[in-house]
């Protein structure tokens, strides 16, 4: 197709929605001529499906729970007064609390102020806040922003080396709906001891986000901490950015949190519409399908031309891979439905794999984002005539034509500037987006438990572990294989675990196993320390 017939195709498939200030093109996608009259009728009964749920429909059939991501923004839509009325109390208590931070009415012993928050979460619960803090931060910050986001100790302990001294000053948020969150609970019981190693009290820099009574919130009671804020059975970790999970750090970092909500609340009034061509979230969830042919047949591709956005593909990848994940469909169909999503940069990706992506496997179709405005102020010329911004914005051109030229598919978003608002806009964008497409293919987007049966072989692991451990330590003096171990303990058929556990073991002096080299590493002997 020559460059004028694109260009006719693009005026008429275009998306603008000036109210959010974003555009969306699909006009690079090779969807068939009759393609929006044979997907009307799923794509109507997508929107049926999507009111019911803001209705108040119990959408997560193996927990009884309701989905409400969308009053968060929009609390008189809540199915109940009392709900509508909880989400406004913890708006203001978000606020409040805020602003006793920065003006120095909450602070750290001592009357010192707070500089600094670590955030201790996992998947939704940090990558949320993680997103909306590389966003929308700056040197201005009123808080700066810290996460413990994993298990790892090496992790957190780089974290806790870049705090130093400053941890007096740290505000730390514990973020778990459950409160039993292990790797959440690993992060606080790192962080504590961290603040007592000062001879700090941690109840003094603590908050909670989380459920009501859980163990995390009878923990936050029974020790005094600052202050607790929750989280509700209605709203899943990854689309829980604009709950007090998300809004409570953003607000502490000073950014505008009204802004935020308002981008997101104006986006949902846009999506919440039945006519598909003026939908954008619609119009993402149909591209996906006939990308993928509706059964994940090609992987997404995040490119965002804006530093930025650089943590908004490890975002989109949790939101919309566990949603999407799902072995079985509605009617209990094995289905084995899931899109992979992976990202880069823009030009980044350029120096990284978009010679993959035009020449390797045709495996994948890709969503640019595109940012009009540069920085505030004016740029500098790096050539006659032109700044780095027009080179950026060069790149993702030229990106974008040479990967049409070679038959791959693209969509592209384009967005005035990036702010809060705009933030938002593009959170409710894609939460819209994968509860359409999880309609059209029949799945539920708001159970995961392939994630639940994660952490229960994990459970299963250190329960084997406690009895390899106890086995050793109660036999001094004696040396045993992996092998030996494992019939010892009457687990012969989990020796390959067991030969893992020994090594991690042996590997860390706080578990006091030892281990003895043998001819080969099957050879080699294990011991508790003498």
């Amino acid at each position: 197709m020559d460059k004028l017939h694109l260009w006719e195709r693009y005026k008429t498939h275009l998306n603008v929605n000036p109210a959010i200030g974003l555009m969306l093109d699909i006009s690079r996608m090779g969807f068939p001529n009759d393609f929006f009259n044979d997907m009307e009728q799923r794509m109507q009964k997508a929107f049926s499906d999507m009111a019911e749920l803001e209705g108040g429909a119990i959408a997560n059939p193996d927990e009884r729970r309701m989905v409400g991501h969308y009053w968060l923004r929009e609390p008189n839509l809540a199915p109940t007064g009392e709900l509508a009325a909880e989400i406004e109390f913890t708006l203001r208590g978000i606020k409040e609390f805020a602003a006793g931070v920065h003006d120095g009415t909450v602070t750290a012993p001592a009357g010192k102020r707070f500089t600094r928050m670590l955030v201790a979460g996992i998947g939704g619960s940090a990558l949320g806040p993680q997103f909306v803090a590389d966003a929308l931060g700056s040197a201005a910050d009123r808080l700066r922003p810290y996460f413990f986001d994993n298990t790892d100790p090496d992790g957190m302990d780089r974290v806790l080396a870049e705090i130093g001294a400053h941890l007096r000053e740290t505000l730390t948020i514990v973020i778990s709906k459950s409160g039993g969150t292990k790797e959440t609970r690993n992060g606080m019981l790192e962080a504590k001891r961290a603040y007592h190693a000062m001879g700090l009290e941690f109840a003094e820099h603590a908050v909670a986000v989380t459920g009501k009574d859980s163990e995390l919130d009878k923990t936050a009671v029974l020790e005094g901490w600052l202050a607790r804020f929750p989280m509700w059975d209605w709203v899943g970790g990854r689309t829980s950015v604009t709950s007090a999970v998300g809004l409570l750090p953003a607000a502490l970092q000073g950014i505008d949190i009204a802004a935020l909500l308002e981008g997101a609340r104006l986006c949902d009034a846009i999506t919440r519409g039945r006519k598909t061509r003026a939908n954008p979230a619609a119009l993402l969830a149909l591209m996906w399908h006939h990308a993928t042919a509706g059964r994940g047949a090609k992987d997404m591709v995040i490119l965002p031309y804006k530093d930025r956005l650089l943590l908004f593909s490890r975002y989109l990848q949790q939101l919309i891979m566990e949603s999407i994940g799902k072995e079985r469909d509605l009617d209990g169909n094995i289905v084995k439905q899931g899109i992979a999503v992976y990202g880069n940069k823009g030009s980044t990706d350029q120096h990284a794999y978009v010679q993959q992506l035009r020449e390797g496997v045709n495996n994948f179709f890709v969503t640019f984002i595109e940012v009009l405005k540069d920085r505030e102020g004016k740029s500098m010329e790096v050539e006659a005539g032109v700044t780095s911004g027009d080179y950026l914005n060069g790149f993702f051109q030229g990106t974008r034509q040479a990967l049409y030229e070679n038959g791959r598919e693209s969509l592209t978003i384009t967005v005035d500037r990036l702010d809060a608002r705009t933030i938002g806009a593009l959170i409710a964008l894609y939460e819209r987006a994968v509860g359409y497409y999880a309609s059209l293919v029949n799945i539920n987007a708001y159970h995961q438990p392939g994630v639940e049966a994660g952490k229960m072989a994990a459970g299963v692991v250190l329960e084997l572990q406690g009895e390899v451990l106890s086995y050793l330590h109660r036999a001094q003096g004696m040396e045993f294989t992996a092998e030996e171990t494992a019939a010892a303990i009457g687990a012969e058929k989990e020796v390959e675990t067991v030969f893992k556990i020994l090594l991690h073991a042996s590997a860390n002096p706080g578990h006091g196993i030892v281990r003895e080299a043998g001819e080969t590493v099957f050879d080699w002997r294990f011991h508790s320390e003498r």
